[in-house]
């Protein structure tokens, strides 16, 4: 990039900064909305502050040559519109992202413009290769098609101008930008389509995402001897913006490969989560019991030395009603507790927080944290609609902080 001609293609394209895109659910990043799509919040985060202020000092240089009759406010001001140039082109390429995703069924939490340039969110991931290929390849083409544009923009206008100057930068960051987002390796969207090829050839998606992480480490190296080891060896003076922008993204990749290698061990493990495997111990009672027949039953629990038995109500076709917590049932006096129903302590199950007792996994998380709404308890239901038990949220949520806790 430093062999480009000075006074059409500054260093200062170099800063375009590489995307990222979490396909797992995550808290909202913090910054400033500035709209919506697709029912997400779009996010300018304060980072993008910091890297607006890089590119348009680094850039003003070339301005400044390109216009030398600029004043410096006219400088950075032109400085500047490339920066926002820059993150409009990000924020297309999230806009892909989140339109083809939205159109395979995903749901998109947010799209945020951040320091290293922007992500999409989405609360469920893709469930076929072929669906993660696609929602990963259309950012960096969105940016190629861009930078086609731009590049017909600039052959149109006049030689030596402020917009050729912008249009030859914005070309060029967005060729850059879509050619770097093709390399194949995580957290790049070259190395989402590449974790979906092995998943395709493997059909083990883990592999896929471990493969495709040790795959982006690689690249983080190979940044770091390119822009380090190719200028020493032919002879040439190393800039220093390309060095240290350069040992940044390189940092940047080396960090999200390896999140993406700790997520696919720790998906595996998950993997081995089922909601046979998870059951406590459950009594079941009919709707028409009353508070006296469920202490006594709690209390035979007890008595059989069980820790942890919770006490559910049924129908007639002992389909999952409710719980009843013990301390509910001790509020009821005891001059009344014969003739008071059951369902007067009765904690309705969440609608559709009902679990098949043959799901798994992060299909099973992912169940839960959609429909549990809070719950303490959730219902396992057999193939006949029927109660097979409940799980228990806190203790579910107990060996999930376990897993992350080893990583």
């Amino acid at each position: 990039m430093n062999q480009v001609n000075q006074t059409t293609a500054p260093p200062a394209v170099a800063a375009a900064p590489p995307q990222q895109r979490p396909t797992s659910s995550r808290g909202r990043s913090s910054g400033w909305v500035i709209g919506r799509l697709v029912g997400a919040p779009i996010i300018i985060t304060p980072s993008w502050l910091l890297t607006a202020l890089v590119i348009t000092m680094v850039f003003a240089p070339s301005v400044s040559r390109q216009a030398p009759h600029l004043p410096a406010a006219g400088v950075l001001g032109v400085a500047f519109a490339f920066a926002l140039l820059l993150a409009l082109s990000v924020f297309l390429h999230e806009v892909a992202h989140a339109l083809m995703a939205t159109r395979l069924g995903q749901q998109v939490t947010e799209l945020a413009v951040t320091l290293w340039g922007g992500h999409t969110a989405f609360s469920n991931r893709a469930n076929k290769p072929g669906q993660e290929a696609l929602v990963a390849i259309v950012g960096p083409l969105t940016n190629l098609l861009l930078a086609g544009l731009f590049f017909a923009a600039y052959q149109m206008l006049a030689p030596g101008s402020i917009l050729q100057l912008l249009s030859y930068a914005a070309f060029f960051s967005n060729m850059f930008v879509g050619l770097f987002n093709l390399l194949p390796g995580l957290p790049l969207d070259g190395g989402q389509i590449l974790e979906a090829l092995i998943w395709r050839l493997t059909g083990w998606r883990t592999r896929g995402t471990i493969v495709a992480g040790w795959a982006g480490r690689i690249v983080g190296i190979g940044v770091v001897a390119y822009y380090l080891l190719v200028p020493v060896l032919r002879g040439q003076p190393l800039m220093i913006t390309n060095v240290i922008w350069m040992l940044l993204i390189a940092m940047f990749l080396w960090q999200g490969a390896g999140q993406a290698i700790g997520a696919a061990a720790r998906r595996e493990q998950i993997s081995g989560f089922t909601a046979r495997n998870l059951l406590i111990r459950t009594l079941s009672l009919p709707q028409d019991a009353t508070i006296t027949q469920a202490r006594v039953a709690g209390a035979g629990a007890v008595a059989s030395g069980a820790e942890q038995t919770v006490l559910a109500v049924v129908n007639t076709h002992r389909e999952p009603v409710g719980w009843v917590a013990p301390e509910a049932l001790a509020k009821v006096p005891d001059a009344v507790a014969e003739r008071t129903p059951i369902t007067a302590a009765l904690v309705p199950f969440a609608a559709g927080s009902a679990v098949p007792i043959t799901q798994t996994g992060l299909e099973l998380l992912q169940h839960v944290d959609a429909t549990s709404g809070g719950a303490r308890v959730v219902p396992v239901v057999d193939s006949a609609g029927q109660l097979a038990g409940v799980l228990d949220i806190h203790a579910l949520a107990s060996q999930l902080a376990t897993l992350r806790q080893k990583r």
